[in-house]
């Protein structure tokens, strides 16, 4: 269903003239040759432009239409009319025999082709090109002022057009008729089915490289290809495996690379690249779901009225656009794997359910946090950042969970179990101040919600008072007595959680005696000063106490989910505790 959506959604495009048509595709171009009449260099033109990234202004590439270009991995190909200074110039910024040879080889395949496309063409552009091409010599380039001066420029690896009065060589009318002429007369003579369009066709026999995922080669990876003979079958070798037609294999790897291009929509989880289209080709659908996806740090009130709306059935709306939920929504992951691409996942459904999903695991995140925290929704990104070791230099989440997880939240289903015992790790191994992030503790209690059907979360931001579950009243009396010791030691540097939380948590029978024995010290350092403190914390304890099965008393061990359920109890009972007088 994958290549199916990518060819609607090229037609989408193509109807609105936001994609090229078949025989081209856009490319990054760096720098101009202008030509004479007479096929001599004139200058060189810099086509970059400035562009604000952050607080920097960088030049960057011009992204311009230009005759579709070859997939290259090694040998020898020449593009029409772009491409770099090895195959236009017979240049290369490396002086060695080595290279010099590649240079001379990579120019005189661009100039067999350029000439053997424009041959018998009459107009000014396609007869100064064929000019340069029969008059040009490699050898002695650095004799002309224009490239001596702008070597270093022209030989950076970036893509070179030809040009002339004003005029790129791809916009001439009768090029461009030429090389579509040339593009239909193309045929390999084998025929099949497409498996996409379901009509006969004449079949893509190796398919275009996808670029913008990262980790994978620059120059483009295989979505579809195959490399070795135990993929083939019946003898069918290459993409014959895997009949795609010419049009549709043109189609669907102009769309996704048209989706992997645009970064205002698109979202890097871990290793893997997330694009998302609605099948109307629509860009409201897209802001809408980028909004969702990586909530605003600053202005959060739209997003939480948009998930109002989609909670209560009402018509979805934003940013002042009616959406239509019944819509159908695509979002694809992508990541490295050598030479081709690893589809993580591929999700489809309306949008609305998609909207609901988003909007059930941001309410089954929703807790009470520290009054200094302005931060409402925390995207997949800082999810996943909590499960890393802060001070590691890699710092990247486990690619397979972080692939499962984005999956999850789209789709409403469980979430991986790496995510939860990751957390787990983090809580155990990090105790910095005595306190919990907020963080992990919303991810806890969101996985528990939804993996364990823990009902008595559901509806609990903050504190459950009223909660009888052994591992949750078990955090809270935790909590209870570390607050006991900091009223009675102030300014204590070390509390029991630093010595005894990993203990308490995983085997309470062991550690809680102690602790309950010390609690009482303290109390009695408790004097009438403090008194109405030590009345609240008898009171909080005799109540908590009440809550433990008396029979059974303290259990023995906590299996890892209980283990979570104390985490976002001992948090919860520390957090009402602060919540009036808590500074950041």
């Amino acid at each position: 269903m994958i290549l199916p959506a990518l060819v609607k959604h090229y037609e989408n495009l193509a109807e609105k003239e936001m994609v090229s048509k078949p025989g081209w595709c856009s490319a990054k171009v760096s720098y101009q040759i202008e030509l004479s009449s007479a096929g001599e260099v004139k200058g060189i033109i810099s086509l970059k432009r400035e562009e604000e990234r952050g607080k920097k202004t960088v030049l960057t590439h011009q992204i311009l239409p230009v005759p579709e270009m070859v997939t290259r991995s090694s040998g020898v190909s020449a593009n029409f009319l772009c491409d770099n200074a090895k195959y236009l110039l017979g240049m290369s910024r490396e002086n060695d025999a080595k290279n010099k040879k590649r240079a001379e080889e990579c120019f005189q395949a661009a100039k067999g082709k350029h000439l053997s496309l424009l041959e018998g063409a009459k107009g000014k552009m396609a007869k100064a090109i064929c000019l340069f091409f029969e008059k040009w010599d490699p050898v002695s380039a650095m004799e002309c002022p224009e490239i001596r001066e702008n070597w270093e420029e022209i030989t950076d690896g970036g893509n070179l057009i030809f040009g002339m009065e004003g005029g790129y060589a791809q916009d001439d009318i009768e090029i461009k008729e030429l090389w579509n002429n040339r593009k239909q007369e193309e045929n390999e003579d084998i025929e099949g089915v497409c498996l996409v369009t379901g009509q006969r066709s004449e079949i893509a026999r190796i398919h275009r490289g996808i670029k913008g995922v990262r980790g994978a080669q620059s120059s483009g990876a295989a979505l579809v290809s195959f490399n070795a003979s135990s993929f083939e079958s019946y003898g069918k070798e290459q993409s014959y495996n895997a009949p795609v037609g010419k049009y549709a294999e043109y189609a669907y790897t102009t769309a996704l690379n048209f989706l992997l291009s645009d970064r205002e929509h698109s979202l890097q989880i871990g290793d893997t690249m997330v694009v998302f289209w609605a099948e109307s080709g629509e860009k409201n659908y897209q802001d809408a779901f980028m909004e969702c996806m990586d909530p605003p740090t600053d202005n959060q009130e739209e997003l939480k009225y948009l998930f109002k709306k989609v909670q209560s059935g009402e018509r979805i709306e934003i940013f002042g656009n009616e959406l239509n939920p019944e819509q159908k929504f695509y979002v694809l992951g992508l990541s490295p794997n050598a030479a081709r691409l690893s589809v993580r996942f591929f999700y489809e459904n309306s949008f609305g359910k998609i909207l609901n999903n988003i909007s059930e695991h941001y309410r089954r995140m929703s807790l009470v946090k520290p009054n200094w925290e302005t931060k409402e929704y925390l995207n997949v990104k800082e999810m996943l950042f909590e499960t890393v070791n802060k001070k590691a230099k890699d710092k990247k989440p486990v690619s397979n969970m972080a692939a499962m997880t984005f999956r999850a939240i789209l789709s409403g289903e469980r979430y991986p179990a790496r995510l939860y015992s990751d957390i787990m790790i983090r809580i155990r191994a990090e105790q910095e101040e005595g306190k919990l992030s907020w963080r992990k503790i919303a991810i806890l209690k969101t996985y528990l919600i939804r993996n364990c059907n823990w009902t008595e979360g559901e509806n609990y931001m903050g504190l459950n008072e009223e909660s009888n579950d052994t591992a949750y009243v078990l955090g809270r009396l935790f909590a209870i007595l570390e607050g006991i010791q900091a009223e009675a030691n102030p300014g204590i540097q070390a509390t029991i959680r630093d010595r005894y939380y990993n203990s308490a948590c995983a085997t309470p029978a062991a550690i809680f005696p102690v602790l309950i024995r010390l609690k009482n010290s303290h109390m009695k350092k408790l004097g009438r000063e403090k008194e109405s403190a030590k009345n609240y914390y008898e009171k909080l304890f005799s109540d908590i106490m009440w809550k433990i099965d008396g029979e059974e008393g303290f259990p023995k061990r906590l299996s890892l989910e209980e283990q979570g359920k104390f985490a976002i109890g001992y948090y919860h009972q520390r957090q009402k505790k602060y919540e009036k007088k808590e500074e950041k």
